[in-house]
């Protein structure tokens, strides 16, 4: 018998009865560990004549009486396990390491540069503004005093031309639904307006101000939720009107399943909507005349390629697309001759593993990130596709955002590496040179870690790049802790970059891996097409793979390996952990996707149907679902290690039923040898928004459970 971390040292029937002392009473506790009673019911679904159980399928009403009593008496546990006389001094040290500042990459407008700044605890981060040329910056919002415990959060914000006014996104709980108002910036004081029915929407001001274009769905009420996340449509807001008033400017009744985000170009002469269906990257772009009442132009609607519309010089049109480019290039077309036979290469797809990321046109040029083995470079091209100038940057990091304008004369751009926070910087074409903007206070002494990219072969043969951070000190016998980070989905790369999460297991001699798995973007379109559908199971091998070169190469050992991954990421640890549970010491599986035969149903489940296929419209895709669906491939009597399952009760992106279903199936059904544990955070969502306080205590959570059974001081 295995006994986690500090309580190895007490035998089997000592740890029994310490455990049943120190659990909650319960009338309805079980087992070893006290879970609380998880009611089987009698529900059988059927696919393709195949009879599939689903007993906890109540968990799935968030709201009833017995799923509140249940996940409380969850939430007890946990804490009861998580929170040791040390919990205290973990959390402690979590806002010590908050203290510095977090800022985003500044928006220029109307000779002001706009951004976001929070403050160690700081619950939120604030809008400021500030005199481009420099000067006192000034609070636009603060969405501190919005409520009480910090859970009302600011989304996306957009600043008018003239840099008069702001049309901002505001959410509640952490839900994806938010509310669009407009800060005027001379009164400080909000229109009248409050926008509804927003998710995942764009704005776009007009050139004189007098409103702008938003993409929203229709009033819910009264709609079953299948349709609640259908029929996106395309309106205008004439500002200080009321909602209804908003005139409709485009929508596809024949196509249910489109978003349109609209964009104005710089030049103020076009429309341009950008279109996608879920997730899936193949997408269309139409265009018309900004006040325009004809038809749009339905320029590029194959949905055969990723386009992203980057900037027009007249009626040439600049494109970032894989159209015969799975790591991209970037391609101009005249609206007046717009068939694929006239389109122009002005940036060719780039030589070896080289992938354009993001582009932006500025100062008439492109300045393009581009991924080199999973790090950033950042490049200059001109309008003929000839590079200009690459800009040094500080080391193998990342390069997030880039902000700036066709005719600007510089932009701003942001890096971070796995050791270096979020760091702005504003480059000078004039000068040819770089200089940060503010000084950011570094939480910990970087001197003493390292990060190294290494290579691994997965199952299958295909090399892996993979970064490790840990002290310079480390000693390869194996002794020490490792934390193992993945995601492998959605065409999202996992790049460098700094966050306080590792911070902790650095401290304490441990090591922080993260492996760049396919089904991620980090080598173009093609790594994340091996990702996907029937090919899922290569980004667990990849995984795998990765937790046995730190085990081959003495980092770490078995005992000692922690794995973690949210969403996407939260289904990789899950799944690796039920093909591959002797290689894992501890599992966190964060707000995950774990019911692969019904994750469509919920909320926005149906976006992702491009990466993980649907259960039910084939026998092939149930087939290749049902074998890696973690909810489905609990085994009776397995010793699966230590796992701590984290979810929130108002999350409306991965439904927080996916996490409460799959604790039930392993406390039902695994060897009780080891805890498995759920944590439902109150008034909290897929992550974003979440206030720092909820942060602070989520990982204090989070490290309790970890140092515990990894038996880390």
């Amino acid at each position: 018998m295995r006994i986690p971390g500090p309580l190895r040292s007490i035998r089997p029937l000592q740890l029994l009865a310490l455990v049943w002392l120190t659990l909650p009473s319960c009338q309805h506790a079980r087992g070893p560990w006290g879970y609380p009673e998880a009611r089987q019911a009698d529900v059988v679904d059927v696919y393709h004549g195949v009879e599939v159980p689903d007993p906890y399928r109540w968990l799935e009403d968030p709201d009833a009486p017995e799923t509140l009593a249940w996940v409380e008496a969850q939430n007890e546990l946990t804490r009861r396990f998580v929170r040791t006389p040390s919990w205290a001094r973990l959390r402690e040290r979590l806002a010590e390491l908050h203290d510095y500042a977090r800022l985003s990459v500044p928006v220029k407008r109307g000779g002001k540069i706009f951004y976001t700044r929070a403050e160690g605890t700081q619950n939120q981060p604030r809008l400021l503004v500030e005199p481009a040329g420099g000067g006192e910056a000034s609070v636009v919002l603060d969405p501190n005093r919005w409520s009480e415990d910090g859970t009302a959060a600011l989304g996306s914000f957009s600043p008018s031309r003239d840099g008069a006014r702001v049309a901002y996104a505001r959410s509640m709980h952490g839900s994806d639904w938010e509310e669009i108002r407009v800060r005027d910036l001379a009164s400080g004081e909000d229109g009248p307006e409050v926008l509804e029915w927003c998710k995942f929407s764009a704005v776009a001001w007009k050139p004189d101000g007098s409103g702008f274009f938003y993409n929203r769905y229709p009033d819910p009420t009264g709609r079953p939720p299948e349709q609640h996340h259908t029929h996106n449509k395309v309106y205008f807001h004439a500002l200080g009107t009321p909602q209804s008033s908003d005139a409709l400017v485009y929508e596809r009744p024949d196509a249910e399943l489109l978003s349109f985000y609209p964009q104005v170009s710089q030049d103020g002469r076009y429309l341009v909507l950008t279109v996608y269906q879920g997730t899936d990257p193949k997408n269309r772009i139409y265009v018309r005349k900004l006040d325009s009442s004809e038809d749009f132009v339905r320029l590029l609607d194959g949905a055969d390629a990723s386009y992203t519309y980057l900037e027009n010089i007249g009626t040439t049109f600049y494109f970032r697309t894989d159209l015969d480019a799975p790591r991209y290039r970037i391609v101009a077309i005249d609206l007046t001759r717009p068939q694929p036979k006239s389109w122009r290469e002005v940036v060719a797809e780039l030589g070896g593993s080289e992938v354009i990321e993001h582009v932006e046109m500025v100062n008439n040029r492109f300045v393009c990130a581009v991924l080199d083995e999973a790090h950033s470079r950042l490049r200059i091209y001109d309008l003929n596709g000839r590079q200009v100038r690459e800009i040094a940057l500080p080391g193998i990091g990342s390069v997030f955002s880039i902000s700036g304008e066709r005719e600007d004369a510089e932009f701003f751009y942001d890096y971070t590496s796995c050791l270096q926070p979020f760091t702005v910087y504003r480059y000078r074409f004039e000068s040819g040179r770089s200089e940060r903007v503010w000084d950011v206070k570094q939480p910990l002494d970087p001197s003493a870690y390292v990060t190294r990219q290494v290579f691994y072969r997965s199952k299958d043969g295909t090399r892996i790049p993979m970064s490790i951070t840990h002290r310079k000190d480390l000693p390869r016998d194996g002794s020490a802790p490792a934390l193992l980070y993945g995601y492998g989905g959605f065409n999202i790369s996992l790049t460098p970059y700094f966050s306080i999460r590792p911070l902790l297991m650095l401290e304490r001699g441990g090591v922080f891996a993260v492996a760049n798995l396919r089904g991620g973007g980090e080598y173009g379109e093609a790594w994340h097409q091996a990702g996907i559908l029937s090919r899922k199971q290569n980004v667990f091998d990849d995984f795998i793979a990765a937790a046995e070169h730190l085990l081959r190469e003495g980092y770490t050992q078995p005992e000692r390996l922690a794995i973690m991954g949210g969403s996407n990421g939260g289904l990789l640890t899950a799944a690796c952990m039920l093909q591959r549970p002797e290689l894992f010491g501890a599992v966190v599986s964060a707000v995950p996707v774990i019911d692969m035969l019904r994750y469509h149903k919920f909320t926005v489940g149906r976006f992702w149907v491009s990466d993980y296929g649907n259960a039910e419209q084939s026998k092939a895709q149930f087939d290749f679902l049902r074998a890696y669906s973690p909810l489905h491939n609990v085994e009776q009597g397995k010793v699966y290690p230590p796992v701590l399952i984290t979810t929130a009760d108002t999350d409306d992106r991965v439904v927080p039923a996916h996490g409460k279903k799959f604790a039930a199936a392993l406390q039902q059904k695994a060897d009780p040898t080891h805890p498995v544990l759920l944590r439902v955070e109150t008034k909290a969502g897929h992550g974003r928004g979440k206030p720092t306080s909820k942060r602070i205590e989520e990982y204090a959570d989070i490290y309790g459970f970890l140092f515990r059974v990894l038996g880390v001081d």
